[in-house]
């Protein structure tokens, strides 16, 4: 029977120097296998400074001068920003997405929550899967369309003279309630309202009934039995455990009303007046019908910049909830 020689290392040496190399001696090299795995990060990194980094970078350098688009650029500083700071139009645009906000985020969220539960407790219990599949494609089928061309379409449905609605009003007797919908600036901003509704509604119907397929059965039934309504169990039971889709969806939505631009390019053109006019639409007149682009640029980093302090403080928000719950 053979005896090893030499000392056995402690246990917990190993640990107790951080897995780290004795002094003196050299790091292992990268094994390679790790090596290649650097190289996946290569296609997103330039895809990222060319489509996003680059772009944005002289968007905020053409932000600090004076230009019409062609000839030389006139160096101004933040003379853009200052005007911008006392511009009453700017302002009405952002109180007008602070409203889109409304109608994108927390409407549909708050419909769609509803509509969502409703599928899954109700009509896919009584009625089966396949018919709330059905219901839920055609709750969904808005978001498939183009914006652009579901602002057409509303467009001429909302028409005045010619529009659908009116004439259906007409015909069922109800002429008195006909309205120029685009046309009139105490209606614009809430007929647009409406269309951001409808487009937006089936997003958030669609990601809360896959949240709610993890959420435990045996917990409403339970309530079921304690007598809770079904009101009481969707707010109680199931909105907690499906925070993580809420978060999602309001975060999403919000950044989309933020960035609001073809259905109103498509509708209103801002108006009438600046009815409903919203920063993005208002950078595009400046750079292409003003000949400002200049000014045009500092409203576009501006809008930027709100999107990325929104969403760092959502995520924030997110991962604090998250943690409370852990």
């Amino acid at each position: 029977m053979t005896q090893r020689t030499g000392t056995a290392k402690a246990p917990g040496a190993a640990a107790a120097s951080g897995g780290l190399p004795p002094a003196g001696t050299a790091r292992p090299r990268r094994t390679a296998r790790e090596v290649p795995y650097l190289a996946y990060l290569i296609p997103a990194t330039v895809l990222f400074a060319v489509v996003i980094a680059v772009p944005f970078g002289m968007n905020i350098g053409i932000s600090l001068t004076r230009w019409s688009g062609v000839g030389p650029l006139k160096w101004v500083g933040l003379a853009n920003y200052r005007q911008l700071i006392g511009d009453s139009q700017f302002w009405a645009a952002f109180w007008h997405s602070a409203v889109f906000i409304v109608a994108m985020a927390f409407i549909p969220a708050f419909i769609g929550l509803i509509l969502a539960s409703a599928l899954i407790d109700r009509v896919s219990t009584g009625f089966g899967l396949r018919t709330a599949s059905v219901l839920r494609a055609c709750i969904y089928l808005p978001q498939v369309l183009p914006i652009a061309v579901a602002g057409i379409v509303w467009a001429w449905i909302l028409d005045p003279e010619s529009g659908a609605l009116n004439r259906v009003l007409s015909d069922v007797g109800l002429g008195s309630l006909a309205q120029d919908w685009l046309g009139d600036p105490r209606l614009a901003l809430l007929t647009v309202m409406g269309v951001l509704v409808w487009i937006q509604i089936g997003y958030p119907v669609v990601i809360f009934m896959a949240g709610l397929q993890r959420v435990d059965p045996a917990l409403t039934e339970a309530a079921e039995i304690d007598g809770a309504s079904w009101w009481r169990r969707l707010w109680r039971i199931t909105v907690p455990q499906i925070r993580p889709e809420i978060y999602v969806v309001l975060l999403t939505c919000t950044i989309a009303a933020l960035r609001l631009f073809a259905l109103i390019f498509v509708m209103t053109q801002g108006g009438p007046g600046d009815a409903t006019q919203v920063p993005s639409y208002f950078s595009y007149q400046n750079f292409f019908q003003y000949s400002q682009v200049g000014y045009g640029a500092a409203i576009a980093t501006v809008l930027t910049l709100i999107i990325v302090v929104l969403t760092t403080l959502f995520l924030r928000a997110q991962s604090g909830s998250q943690r409370r719950e852990g």
